[in-house]
């Protein structure tokens, strides 16, 4: 047996009172706060001052306090040995710096100009306290055979973040020390993750500034009004600037990666479009409704307690989902990608709570002045007294009939478009068969960067293998049987003692292939098997290879985590396991298509030359599941505010195929307005120089735009077409287990 539910013909009607006389809304939950906002403006106007000023004074030291390392699984292996080098071997382990002097007149030893900039280069690391050593070139180890190349080794003190901050300081300093005939280069991998960060950084900041003109003007197009566009952008500084002081708080219980920042104001963004928009919109349709006129503060108050009612419990259900998404990140036990998805977290609880408190206030205030300076289109109405009703209408009239209409076609032709959509999708997410994944490779960085050049310098002079160089941690009764393991390895081209100490000896293994490639992994998980027992492999190289398998480890728990979490929460805001199971499975075909994409594209390289980039052969690995949980919240929101809408109707009418076109007039102009936004924010990530924010900006821009235009505007819609009331229905156990979720008014 299957329950539904029915009530008044009316969307607008008021709920009756006790006696069963028609009466004012009683309001409950979020209409009560939301009245209680709008009734309350300098009350909550100051509680968020002080909220701001509380946070807003650490946000200054943002940029200071963040760090650049933590791309490492912390329970690996290859991260045990870099603390066993750490403490009993001066720091000689991944986070070492490593300074490439190369003469170009030929050996140094037989040039006194290069042997000084050598002893300046020893000087200047030693100089610095977070060196514990530093080690001259030595033959056969770090002077290259035909003696034009030397590495200066300098150990780390400190922890790996406080290397990356020690590579940020030397870079210059050292690159000063070259003359016209000697270069000077800082390379390893905490100089690879200084230029790393700081060349993306700076890259997704000039992306951002790009992108707020373009925002700024779709906001003023999908609002109809310069007063109402601004709103998204108060809960945007609002979620970005507690966001900010609070990651400052967190560094002080763990280190916080300086991406964290970037995906906080994009989230900030995003999610301050999206719930402003849905909120102003049906803001603007209670007033009209009840006919609101100019200064009339108790109709505004009522229309802002119906839109915290309806759209309101959307957005809290939305922020919800978007806050677990992200949870399930928190798997993977890496420093960067939690405190990533901390950032993100903490925008989306700052936004969510203004959404819910600050802009309710506001909305009241404004009350028919949301309109104000808005868009006239030719032949609009100017007269006096007749912009408290119908401005906004005049501009929301041409979307809302074309969303109209749009339903209409779909009611008409559900297994058209439904085949149409579903066609395009699997197309392009075709491709995602053949993905694959690695760690960034040396190409990610910008050819004129210290760290890459240093990089090739000694791939030229050692060999492909020695940036990737392993560090073997072995018993020392047991060095032996290590280095003969290790000369018989196929992948090992040489094999260097480095010492002994505390009843443990480090051997380095130069692998035979470049440091990123498949092969050197291999070779890595091949050797931890022929090694005694208790060995240890480490180095850089080993460190990429353990995060990534980390990551592919954890991607399908992840996944599996977004699907039935995401469902659970569906089911719980709309009642329908039917519909819940449809809005959580279609995320993953806008998400599959959308790697399909970068799958041609940066995996195959089709593209790169109109986009300016070197193909690596695959995707990012952190890609799918980092991306994969951020697409699922951003989906989320679109699935929410279409279904809870026509959820409202159904209820309100009880005719199915009504709710879908009302859904698809009143919400659909939102969905397409909001991705709109997003689309082109994403886009201008594309134009960006590295790799790294092209990546996400192509794959974020296509799984949105995929996901408003196939899923959200026509598969959700022709499902509630093609399902009418059994859309709505569910097994009576399960009504009764259910909450009592209704987003009527």
């Amino acid at each position: 047996m299957t329950t539904e539910r029915t009530t008044s013909t009316d969307p607008h009607a008021r709920p009756a009172t006790a006696d069963g006389a028609s009466g004012p809304p009683r309001h409950t939950g979020l209409a009560r706060l939301g009245a209680w906002s709008a009734s309350h403006l300098g009350i909550v106007l100051a509680l968020w001052l002080v909220v701001l000023a509380g946070f807003g004074a650490f946000a200054p030291k943002v940029e200071t306090a963040l760090s650049g390392a933590g791309w490492q699984d912390s329970g690996s292996q290859s991260v045990q040995a870099r603390d066993v080098i750490q403490h009993d071997f001066a720091g000689m382990g991944s986070t070492a710096l490593q300074v490439v002097v190369h003469d170009g007149t030929g050996p140094i030893a037989k040039d006194p100009a290069a042997r000084r900039v050598i002893a300046q280069v020893e000087s200047t690391l030693k100089a610095d306290p977070r060196v514990s050593t530093v080690v001259a070139p030595r033959p056969g180890v770090s002077l290259s055979r035909d003696g034009t190349t030397a590495i200066v080794q300098a150990g780390a003190a400190q922890d790996a973040n406080t290397m990356v901050r020690a590579a940020d300081d030397l870079t210059a300093p050292l690159s000063r020390l070259a003359t016209s005939t000697i270069s000077v280069n800082l390379t390893g991998s905490s100089a690879l993750w200084s230029d790393f960060n700081k060349v993306n950084h700076s890259a997704m900041i000039k992306s951002e500034v790009l992108s707020w003109p373009v925002t700024l003007i779709v906001l003023v197009l999908a609002f109809g009004s310069l007063v109402a566009a601004g709103l998204p952008l108060m809960l945007t500084m609002v979620g970005l600037l507690t966001a900010a002081g609070a990651l400052v708080i967190a560094t002080h219980l763990a280190p916080v990666s300086v991406w964290a920042l970037n995906f906080a104001m994009m989230f900030a963004l995003a999610l301050g479009i999206d719930y402003a928009l849905f909120l102003v919109v049906r803001y603007r349709s209670a007033l009209h409704h009840r006919g609101a006129q100019p200064g009339d503060r108790r109709t505004a108050v009522e229309a802002v307690a119906e839109t915290m009612g309806t759209a309101g419990k959307a957005i809290a259900f939305s922020g919800v989902t978007v806050l677990v998404s992200l949870s399930t990140v928190l798997l993977v036990p890496s420093p960067a990608f939690r405190s990533m998805a901390l950032g993100i977290m903490l925008s989306v609880v700052a936004v969510l709570a203004a959404t819910l408190t600050l802009l309710p206030a506001v909305l009241g205030k404004l009350g028919t002045k949301i309109d104000a300076g808005r868009l006239r289109r030719p032949g609009s109405d100017r007269r006096p007294g007749r912009h408290t009703t119908t401005q906004g209408t005049t501009h929301r009239r041409g979307v809302e009939q074309l969303m109209h209409r749009w339903g209409a076609l779909l009611h008409r032709r559900p297994w058209a478009a439904g085949a149409l959509a579903l066609a395009v999708l699997a197309l392009l997410a075709a491709p995602v068969l053949g993905l694959r994944t690695g760690m960034p490779s040396i190409s990610i960085i910008p050819a004129n960067q210290s760290a890459r050049a240093g990089y090739q310098q000694v791939t030229a002079a050692f060999g492909q293998g020695a940036p990737g160089t392993l560090q073997v941690i072995t018993p020392t009764p047991d060095a032996g049987a290590a280095r003969a393991a290790l000369a018989h390895d196929r992948g090992i081209a040489a094999t260097v003692p480095a010492g002994a100490n505390d009843g443990r000896t480090m051997l380095l293994a130069i692998p035979t292939t470049d440091a990123s490639a498949p092969a050197t992994g291999a070779t890595i998980d091949r050797i931890r098997t022929e090694l005694p027992h208790g060995s240890l492999v480490g180095g850089a190289a080993a460190e990429n290879h353990d995060l990534e398998k980390a990551l592919s480890a954890k991607t399908p728990v992840v996944f599996a985590l977004l699907i039935g979490l995401g469902f659970l929460l569906l089911l719980i805001a709309l009642g329908s396991p039917l519909i819940a199971f449809v809005g959580t499975i279609t995320n993953l075909a806008s998400i599959g298509a959308a790697f399909g994409v970068a799958k041609l594209i940066f995996g195959d390289g089709h593209l790169s030359g109109l986009l300016g980039f070197q193909s690596q052969g695959f995707v990012d690995a952190w890609a799918p599941l980092f991306f994969g949980a951020m697409l699922t919240g951003v989906a989320m929101d679109y699935t929410l505010f279409l279904l809870s809408a026509a959820r409202e109707q159904y209820d309100a009418t009880g005719d199915p195929q009504h709710a879908m076109r009302e859904a698809l007039r009143t919400s659909g102009r939102v969905v397409v307005a909001a991705a709109g936004v997003m689309v082109a924010v994403f886009l201008t990530f594309a134009l960006s120089g590295p790799l790294a924010p092209k990546e996400m900006g192509i794959i974020l821009a296509v799984a949105v735009f995929l996901d408003a235009l196939c899923i959200r505007l026509i598969l959700l819609p022709v499902v509630l077409r093609l399902t009418g009331h059994r859309a709505w229905r569910a097994p009576t156990w399960l009504a009764k287990v259910l909450p009592a979720v209704r987003f009527t008014h």
